[in-house]
């Protein structure tokens, strides 16, 4: 009986910790009831779990250079979408269609990205 026991407890450890590994944060960080346009020049390009990020140096209209954090997808999302480790290079120029960051930062959560070779990827 006891044996039983255990493997039920271990059994259950098992699928509470599957359950937990798909958890997420939530997106209430960003600004979804809006959407900004920023062009600038990649600066890096983070292609790891648990998101790939697309950071920019962005000019803005009194000349000062503001640096950007873009969240985007995992790399199995991203993949799908055609983006891959070899798509943006340091030194691309690009633009990003994004949900603002809520706390006004520069930064956001991607809903499009166009290459300099005008690609769009969604």
């Amino acid at each position: 009986m006891r044996t039983a026991a255990v493997i039920a407890l271990v059994a259950g450890f098992a699928v509470a910790s599957a359950v937990s590994t798909g958890a997420h944060h939530s997106h209430t960080m960003f600004d979804m009831s809006r959407e900004v346009a920023v062009t600038g020049t990649v600066t890096n390009y983070s292609y790891r779990n648990p998101h790939v990020f697309l950071y920019l140096d962005v000019t803005g209209d009194n000349g000062d250079v503001v640096s950007w954090a873009v969240e985007m997808s995992n790399i199995g999302n991203t993949q799908r979408r055609g983006i891959y480790r070899s798509t943006f290079e340091i030194g691309d120029v690009v633009t990003v269609r994004l949900n603002p960051l809520i706390n006004g930062r520069p930064g956001g959560n991607y809903t499009t990205v166009t290459a300099a070779d005008g690609t769009t990827y969604e």
